[in-house]
């Protein structure tokens, strides 16, 4: 059945009826069609309305003019704390116009430009300007448009995270990061002392990366969430990573490496790294080779309680005597671009990645 989508002209009548209201904190228009001619409606409320907070525009057909406006409009904007642009094609013109608006916004605490197209030079303005800006807790540059096999955004991203202390949050999934890549990230993560949250899912990265990551994770003291999703981290990479988190590391609360091609070897040894780590709390592991000491071990943890079935995206059951791993839908951000079609829709289990590390007033 089709449905009527929220066009341009239609967002103009919903600005009207916002400007003025005092009530309002929160928009979400997500997947309609408001396109630069809503995007110009957006910018005149985020100058006149004084209330708005949260404004969540992805997915609306936006382009470069469109996203022009509404960077411009935030850089005498002081209530917004989380914006959403994510989906909108404002490609590396309007990535630059939001790289400069962070120099002279002071009050945006989340930004998501992932999935905007963006390109090599705004991504590195992104990483320039957040040397300086200390405002921004959270920030998604997902899938820009790069080429080439320097890693050159991985390079600057890695130097930003050097010097800024504030950023708690930051996604870089489909950067093309390689193992190089992860080591000059893990390089600053030495120096990070603000960073909670790192997602590195969708990328190139291996089991070498991973022995550069183990060793951060000896001693850094603030990251609690890693999505390494959809890497090929293998059994190596797993073993590196359960050696810090058994011996070593007490603070990370979640870990994702699904789809790494790990067979049981690599999954086990997590699994025995949780018995002896008391913080992490979170797991996700599906996709992965699951043999018999795979899906019996991770039946042991979720049935003696050290792993809560809420807190993973496998569950067990039994045929014949032999135990088995079913999928569910838990995961760090199951819920990121859409909704279910029944139940909570920001479901903490579905979410977990948000939950745990709380940046922005909406999530």
């Amino acid at each position: 059945m089709p449905v009527e989508r929220v066009t341009g002209e239609d967002f103009w009548i919903l600005c009207r009826i916002l400007k003025n209201n005092p009530y309002i904190n929160g928009l979400d228009v997500r997947y309609n069609l408001i396109s630069d001619v809503g995007a110009s409606y957006a910018a005149k409320l985020l100058q006149k309305q004084h209330n708005l907070i949260y404004l969540n525009l992805m997915f609306n057909d936006i382009g470069p003019e469109g996203g022009e406006l509404i960077a411009k409009a935030l850089h005498k904007n002081t209530t917004l704390k989380h914006l959403r642009m994510t989906g909108n094609k404002i490609e590396n013109k309007g990535g630059m116009f939001f790289a400069a608006m962070l120099q002279v916004n002071s009050s945006l605490e989340k930004l998501d430009v992932g999935d905007c197209d963006l390109g090599m030079q705004s991504v590195i303005a992104f990483a320039t300007v957040l040397t300086q800006n200390q405002t921004i807790k959270g920030l998604n540059l997902n899938r820009p448009i790069l080429y080439g096999e320097q890693e050159e955004s991985t390079v600057h991203l890695g130097h930003m995270l050097k010097g800024n202390q504030c950023l708690v949050e930051l996604h870089m999934c489909k950067h093309d990061i390689k193992n190089c890549g992860m080591k000059q990230l893990c390089d600053a993560l030495y120096l990070n002392r603000s960073l909670r949250y790192l997602d590195v899912s969708c990328n190139k990265i291996t089991q070498d990366g991973m022995v550069c990551l183990a060793d951060v994770l000896k001693s850094n003291t603030t990251l609690e969430v890693i999505d390494l999703s959809f890497n090929r981290i293998e059994n190596a990479g797993a073993n590196y990573l359960s050696d810090a988190l058994a011996s070593h590391n007490r603070t990370l609360k979640a870990l994702s490496v699904v789809s790494n091609n790990i067979e049981g070897e690599g999954l086990v040894a997590l699994s025995q790294s949780m018995k002896t780590n008391p913080t992490l709390s979170n797991i996700y592991i599906w996709g992965n080779k699951f043999d018999e000491a795979t899906r019996v071990a991770y039946s042991d943890l979720i049935h003696m309680g050290r792993l809560k079935s809420d807190n993973t995206d496998v569950e067990p059951f039994v045929v014949d005597g032999h135990v088995y791993l079913a999928e569910v839908s838990n995961g760090l951000k199951r819920h990121c671009y859409w909704t279910p079609g029944y139940g909570e829709a920001c479901s903490p289990s579905s979410n977990a990645g948000f939950t745990l590390v709380p940046v922005g007033q909406y999530l």
